[in-house]
């Protein structure tokens, strides 16, 4: 049992002296992701193609540019499906409309999985600093411990039950700060897709 509290312990300093070290190498010292902070993406990053119109902003009013933005933006279709799409999609327009819808299809992508990882962000702030709240629950749960043990007159079942509950408390820590180690893959995965899929839309373009 003694071995257990002292590996809860170890545990908990291992845990806070991760988080620390993530954010030290962050602009924002509250970003809890090895991968930098980027809150949004620019156009100049995903894009190598033409000027993108002022028009093109008016993507959403053309139905078919809006549901096929809808059908290969979705992460749940495979990257090379969404761009099969796409060059079926160029291949079947009159060749005076590909370029301009192409470019309408360009903006539609960018402003929507934009905006779906500004979200992702702004959710793993607040996920992280609910783990901030949680750290400090466990250090003061685990002083409180250290005291219990401390004193001779603690009731062995009293700190039976307060070790179990902080052994428990640690674990679902633990599991979040796992869980946070995949969701901060995301706003890289969504950044990669945008990628792939604005130059499958370059590809698909005719040149002048």
């Amino acid at each position: 049992m003694r071995q257990s509290r002292i590996i809860t312990a170890s545990l908990l300093l291992c845990i806070a002296s991760v988080g620390a070290s993530f954010s030290a190498v962050q602009n924002d010292p509250t970003w809890p992701c090895v991968q930098r902070k980027v809150p949004e993406l620019s156009v100049g990053q995903v894009w190598n193609g033409p000027d993108i119109p002022e028009t093109a902003k008016s993507w959403d009013d053309d139905a078919t540019i809006h549901a096929l933005v809808d059908e290969v933006a979705a992460r749940r279709n495979p990257l090379d499906v969404a761009q099969r799409k796409i060059v079926e999609f160029a291949a079947n327009l009159p060749s005076d409309q590909v370029n301009d819808k192409m470019l309408l299809l360009f903006q539609g992508l960018f402003d929507t999985l934009n905006r779906e990882r500004v979200q992702v962000i702004s959710g793993i702030s607040r996920y992280a600093g609910k783990q901030r709240e949680m750290a400090e629950d466990l250090r003061k749960e685990a002083s409180r411990v250290d005291a219990m043990r401390g004193k001779a007159d603690t009731d062995p079942d009293d700190l039976d039950r307060a070790n179990e509950r902080l052994t428990w408390e640690t674990r679902v820590f633990e599991e979040r700060v796992q869980s946070l180690t995949y969701v901060c893959e995301v706003p890289t995965i969504i950044e990669q897709r945008l990628y792939g899929l604005s130059k499958t839309i370059g590809q698909s373009m005719l040149k002048n």
